[in-house]
């Protein structure tokens, strides 16, 4: 054995000082007046998200609000007036065309009062029960049935 092992110096417990972020004025006057090394660093995005740093969140919104996509049309309420006369004509409630074409009544509602969005199946299933254009230019008019030869 040689003589440096047993003269090494070994200390238990003894911590290397790491770095002390202080928070306030008076640890910051107390690591000066014990002669530390101070310095002082201003962050530059302290208390913001730092996934939306940099961006200005009213000119998004702004930009968003311009490229808002306009709602679907909905049904004219020609189409509206023309199903509830055909309706009328034939005496059926709202509720017995809607059993006929398979949909719910608050559907035909909304078609009736115009705020549907149309859906060319609906409108076809409507035409067939009701007897009368819905879709095209001569909405309202009579169908006229398949012609014989």
């Amino acid at each position: 054995m040689s003589g440096s092992d047993i003269d090494s110096k070994v200390v238990i417990g003894f911590k290397a000082k790491a770095p002390k972020v202080t928070r306030g004025t008076s640890d910051l006057n107390g690591a000066r007046r014990a002669g530390a090394v101070v310095a002082t660093d201003k962050k530059v995005t302290g208390g913001s998200n730092k996934a939306h740093q940099g961006t200005d969140h009213q000119r998004i919104a702004k930009l968003d609000r311009e490229n808002e996509v306009a709602p679907p049309p909905k049904i004219s309420p020609t189409v509206g007036k023309a199903m509830q006369q055909a309706r009328m004509d034939l005496k059926l409630s709202q509720k017995d065309v809607a059993q006929k074409i398979n949909e719910k009544p608050s559907i035909l509602q909304d078609y009736e009062a115009g705020k549907a969005i149309p859906n060319p199946q609906i409108l076809g299933k409507l035409e067939r029960v009701l007897g009368v254009k819905l879709r095209g230019s001569d909405i309202g008019k009579k169908l006229e049935g398949p012609k014989k030869s």
